[in-house]
């Protein structure tokens, strides 16, 4: 990106002996959004922290809008963080806690008041909760006055720690729309951390994901979904299938492929659909859930068919995913299909199963 908002370049965190951050370098562009994931104590947070001018990195450049922040407080950045414990004020009220930043800052009576009626009516807060107090605020109305607490100041970065992380299901859902419609709107570049990998997919441009303090890929959703860069990545967003194969370099710069479970079964994986660090140690076939289905049938052209029987199915509502148990397999193969009154197979029941060997992706062990 020609002139990227943040510029993490070669960031390294130690606390004592143990190091958190292992020289991460990203780059963040002007209005984009993008969110660290990873599991639990792979550095995203303390990412997020040095950010946000909570710590101080021991080694690394960061800079923001071009500015070295080395020893720059938190306060003096153009960026403000929204917790996952929101932090309000119990004794303020509404309008005190949103304007709050604000009277740090010295801005007149009347600018503030302007700002905070625009950002209650941008987080579709009644007039009347002004003089309310958190503890008098459902979750979802708390979280948004969070949300209006950080953006009042007019930040150039939103820093968002798991803030949806104790909501419920479907408050969750709504406030992830409205937080899509939030970003589309203000041009905000926002960078959330979350457990949650389907809100990742679903409000992201881009993913970064972490691992041991180490960024592991970097990419658009779709990309960390269809082309992950390893296993591990394969594996963490969303379930997922590893076939055995063996591959060969094929002449049109694509990958011949066999797999000792499926009979005749022979394909050329195009390049696109190739990971670029493929290596030598072995390879496996991504097939995701919902390429596979029954075949009750004929097998469609260059389809590849694995017998096996229902180990175990979970009706989800608008799916329904069945676990098939395949002999030369350790795990069972997972597969998605649209959701249905009528189950077409029973757990025991002998079946055939099949996919497009095309739509899969070639990598590294």
């Amino acid at each position: 990106m020609a002139s990227p908002i943040i510029d993490a370049s070669g960031i390294v965190k130690d606390y004592g002996a143990a190091r958190a951050l292992h020289g991460v370098s990203l780059q963040i562009g002007t209005g984009e959004f993008v969110a660290l994931v990873g599991p639990s104590g792979c550095g995203k947070t303390t990412l997020l922290k040095i950010l946000a001018g909570f710590e101080e990195p021991t080694d690394g450049r960061l800079e923001i809008q071009g500015k070295d922040m080395r020893g720059v407080p938190a306060a003096s950045r153009p960026t403000r963080m929204v917790f996952q414990k929101l932090a309000l004020f119990p004794h303020k009220t509404v309008a005190e806690n949103i304007g709050f930043s604000l009277k740090l800052q010295k801005v007149s009576k009347t600018e503030t008041d302007s700002r905070i009626r625009t950002m209650l009516d941008l987080m579709h807060l009644k007039p009347d909760y002004l003089e309310r107090y958190p503890a008098q605020l459902s979750g979802g109305e708390q979280q948004r006055v969070a949300l209006a607490r950080a953006l009042v100041s007019q930040p150039s970065v939103l820093l968002l720690d798991e803030p949806m992380s104790a909501l419920d299901a479907k408050l969750k859902k709504s406030l992830q729309a409205e937080l899509k419609k939030l970003h589309r709107e203000l041009g905000t570049s926002f960078v959330l951390v979350t457990h949650d990998l389907e809100e990742a997919m679903m409000l992201a441009d881009r993913i970064c994901v972490m691992r041991s303090g180490h960024v592991v890929q970097v990419g658009t959703p779709a990309d960390i979904y269809y082309r992950p860069a390893n296993m591990f990545v394969a594996g963490f967003i969303g379930e997922t299938n590893f076939l055995p194969v063996t591959a060969t370099a094929a002449t049109d710069g694509g990958m011949a492929v066999t797999s000792p479970l499926v009979v005749s079964g022979k394909t050329t994986i195009a390049s696109e659909h190739v990971s670029p660090s493929l290596s030598a140690k072995g390879t496996a076939l991504l097939v995701r859930p919902e390429t596979i289905r029954f075949v009750k049938g004929d097998a469609a052209p260059g389809e590849w068919l694995l017998d096996g029987h229902v180990e175990e199915y979970f009706i989800k509502g608008a799916s329904t995913q069945y676990r098939i148990r395949v002999q030369g397999l350790d795990a069972a193969v997972i597969m998605d299909l649209p959701g249905s009154i009528v189950l077409p197979a029973a757990v025991g029941e002998a079946v055939r199963i099949g996919f497009d060997p095309v739509q899969a992706f070639l990598l590294s062990e």
